[in-house]
């Protein structure tokens, strides 16, 4: 349910039941300029990051097609791409540079509309550990620098520890526990949770 509940934020999938708040304001049926306007506010970095771009086109059209979308004049959007990409990466394609490359691409995708708000679905899982560290230090770095928030879906719970300041639990669609990270994982109350803090114990 955890991925569900990100597309459904991001309208990816349609909302059936419930509704979507933000920043107080009920977006749960917006379409057309209204639901675009929440893009500007909210973006999705996903698992795997080759396959989230286009492999027909580089990493830096991949950056610079929201803005694009966005009416922004070519010259701005090359200048934009390359303060959020290194200049090497722009020319290439998915497939030409690493896992972590890419989802460092991903993630300048990302921040080039400049959000509020980045829903992160698993995106570490993919990449090795030392990889996955930077990628969280740059996440770090940016929620800092920007004032970011996260949604940070993750089934590694040292990551969700090490990273997140509010952690929900999730079975089948539902939130069984929540809190802080440290009071769930060490002292966990539903069965759900102390089976999934056992399992990596």
């Amino acid at each position: 349910g955890k991925s569900t509940v990100a597309k459904l934020i991001t309208r990816l999938e349609a909302v059936t039941e419930g509704q979507i708040i933000l920043d107080g304001q009920d977006i749960t049926h917006r379409k057309g300029r209204a639901l675009k306007s929440i893009y500007d506010k909210m973006q999705m970095v996903f698992q795997n990051p080759v396959g989230s771009f286009d492999p027909r086109k580089t990493l830096g059209y991949g950056i610079g097609e929201s803005l694009k979308n966005r009416g922004v004049p070519k010259a701005e959007i090359r200048k934009k791409t390359a303060n959020l990409l290194e200049a090497s990466y722009m020319d290439r394609y998915p497939h030409q540079v690493s896992g972590g490359q890419c989802q460092r691409a991903a993630i300048a995708r990302a921040l080039a509309v400049e959000p509020q708000i980045i829903i992160c679905d698993e995106a570490t899982s993919a990449l090795d550990v030392t990889v996955q560290k930077k990628v969280l230090d740059l996440l770090m770095n940016l929620q800092e620098n920007k004032k970011l928030s996260y949604v940070f879906i993750c089934h590694n719970l040292a990551l969700v520890q090490q990273f997140c300041d509010r952690v929900i639990v999730m079975k089948d669609g539902r939130i069984v526990e929540e809190g802080i990270p440290d009071e769930v994982i060490q002292n966990p109350k539903d069965a759900y949770t102390k089976m999934l803090v056992d399992s990596v114990l």
